[in-house]
């Protein structure tokens, strides 16, 4: 015999990969996720609603499916980045107070094995819609963002031993809501940026030994909100986000370390931005919500991308259309995504698990 599982939405029963787990106790939007460690979730900072950022973080425990709230960050943040380190802390960085007002330098490391919050050395520039990215030699790269003097191409390093932060060296272009991975040989790829109606269509790496940045060559569409994802084979695949004119994308290319060229895909079945991709254990990438040019502006849909062919398939919908939500793989090989806007700049509280086994 066998049995299909099946849950409420909509008033029917539907078979679906989604299902409920659990809900935050703050609505959040544009926040960040950590996975731990010992495999437990954290979630700080974020708008609570327009104008107003989160001081508080939430533990998900996978095990149980189960939130709780422990502590508070020293200071409200928003657009900040959120790095685990080797050592198993989490360094917050950068980010604004709330929306369009007090950008941050400030940085602080949570402890999980204590549960409590530290300030650690201060960047040397106020920014927000920056990046980080752990090296291999765990130090922590800080790139690009937005303060009071519009964008910037600075870039600093955060050493863990030190607890200090240093300048490097500087972008060829200045960038915020911009991408980055690093790659298979240990430099980092930075793509894309831009705000409202402007969109970077540069692409260019981190060499952490010399310091420098080197131009790689151009995306086929500029664009900003994006996704970027390392895949097994060493390519790096970029999806959707803002293109030129403000307009929301669902055009698709990839990039080969080896050549430094950008290869047009298939492109998504839905326009996204500030959607999520996430790959999966079985070599599949799942993109979901994000906001479109078209009703309903918010995405409640998911979609697969298959790695070995280059397609796309649609998947099942998840219970609520989110957009700037936050998503992750478990170590359980399921999904967790986590609040989210679903309309009004308001956020939510919900989560949901994507089973790519259901």
């Amino acid at each position: 015999m066998v049995f299909v599982k099946f849950y409420a939405y909509n008033s029917k029963y539907v078979y679906s990969e989604w299902s409920s787990t659990g809900s935050m106790h703050e609505g959040l939007y544009d926040h960040r996720i950590t996975i731990l460690h010992d495999g437990q979730v954290l979630v700080t900072g974020g708008m609570i609603k327009e104008n107003e950022c989160s001081q508080n973080i939430e533990l998900y425990d996978p095990s149980k499916g189960t939130w709780k709230t422990t502590g508070r960050m020293k200071r409200p943040r928003c657009y900040h980045s959120a790095t685990l380190l080797p050592n198993g802390k989490v360094l917050i960085a950068g980010g604004m107070l709330g929306a369009n007002k007090d950008f941050l330098n400030s940085s602080e490391l949570y402890d999980p094995t204590k549960g409590t919050w530290e300030i650690t050395d201060s960047m040397h520039i106020a920014r927000s819609g920056h990046t980080a990215t752990l090296l291999k030699n765990g130090d922590v790269l800080i790139a690009g963002g937005t303060n009071d003097h519009w964008y910037t191409n600075s870039a600093e390093l955060y050493n863990v031993a030190t607890g200090k932060w240093t300048t490097t060296g500087t972008m060829n272009n200045a960038r915020c809501f911009h991408s980055t991975t690093i790659l298979s040989d240990g430099q980092v790829l930075v793509t894309g940026g831009g705000f409202f109606s402007s969109s970077d269509n540069s692409t260019e790496v981190y060499n952490p030994a010399t310091q420098i940045w080197t131009i790689v060559g151009h995306l086929n569409h500029g664009r900003y909100d994006h996704t970027i994802t390392l895949l097994p084979d060493g390519k790096v695949l970029v999806t959707g986000g803002m293109g030129p004119g403000a307009h929301i994308m669902n055009t698709v290319e990839l990039y080969d370390p080896s050549t430094r060229k950008w290869t047009a895909k298939n492109s998504m079945k839905t326009q996204r931005n500030a959607h999520t991709a996430t790959l999966l254990e079985d070599e599949k990438v799942l993109v979901v919500g994000g906001y479109s040019d078209h009703t309903p502006y918010i995405a409640e849909s998911a979609e697969l991308y298959d790695i070995k062919t280059g397609t796309w398939t649609t998947t099942d919908k998840m219970a609520l259309p989110r957009g700037l939500h936050a998503a992750t793989l478990l170590r359980n090989g399921k999904v967790l995504v986590t609040g989210g806007v679903d309309g009004a700049l308001v956020g939510l509280t919900s989560s949901e698990l994507y089973d790519p086994k259901a």
